[in-house]
């Protein structure tokens, strides 16, 4: 059976909610091991985190004002619900980042663990977003426009316009953290695109 074939399966409420709290924690978790090791990302993300070294305003201060200017491109290309659901997770993902560095406390952290386990951590909580039709904003929904729009790959052009954020962090951040923050991208963006193929999936939002 060819994969347009195959029968949808709708989510229920109750399994969309419990995606965005899941997928937005686990997200809140990654960005508190790249706080406290001084590592980047990329994404909106990325660039929270670099005005936070810069500035010392919160990275939920900044992720969610960076995000304001792409929910145009989200109501238009995507629709009100998608654009509903994806200004809630971003709402959510500031304010755990938040909440959760008052919850974890790291004696000793070690930037290959944290780069690793970081990036693991928010490419699982963006592939449950992703996979019910909610996004973090910003290149996210560029990436996610693209592949519904072209086929295009999400990781791999995320993986691409990370790669140009890393490189403006070499401005900002010692050589050895970017280049840890580099191994920590290649895992965020692998999980996505290893996982989240056109067709793959086929319950729906």
């Amino acid at each position: 059976m060819r994969v347009e074939e195959l029968p949808q399966d709708p989510h229920r409420p109750y399994e969309d909610l419990m995606a965005m709290l899941l997928g937005t924690l686990f997200v809140a978790l990654g960005v508190t091991f790249y706080t406290h090791a001084i590592l980047m990302t990329g994404s909106t993300a990325g660039m929270a985190l670099l005005l936070n070294y810069m500035t010392g305003w919160s990275f939920g201060t900044w992720f969610f004002a960076i995000n304001l200017p792409f929910y145009y491109l989200a109501i238009k290309r995507m629709g009100w619900s998608f654009t509903l659901r994806t200004f809630v997770a971003i709402g959510l993902v500031s304010l755990f980042s938040e909440l959760t560095q008052q919850w974890v406390r790291f004696d000793s952290l070690p930037s290959l663990y944290a780069a690793l386990m970081g990036g693991a951590l928010m490419g699982l909580g963006m592939l449950m977003l992703f996979r019910h039709r909610t996004s973090l904003g910003g290149i996210n929904i560029l990436a996610l426009y693209l592949q519904e729009r072209y086929g295009l790959r999400a990781g791999y052009v995320q993986l691409g316009i990370d790669g140009v954020i890393l490189l403006v962090a070499l401005t900002q951040l010692p050589l050895d953290r970017v280049a840890y923050s580099v191994l920590g991208a290649l895992t965020l963006n692998l999980i996505i695109a290893l996982n989240h193929k056109p067709g793959r999936y086929i319950g729906v939002s």
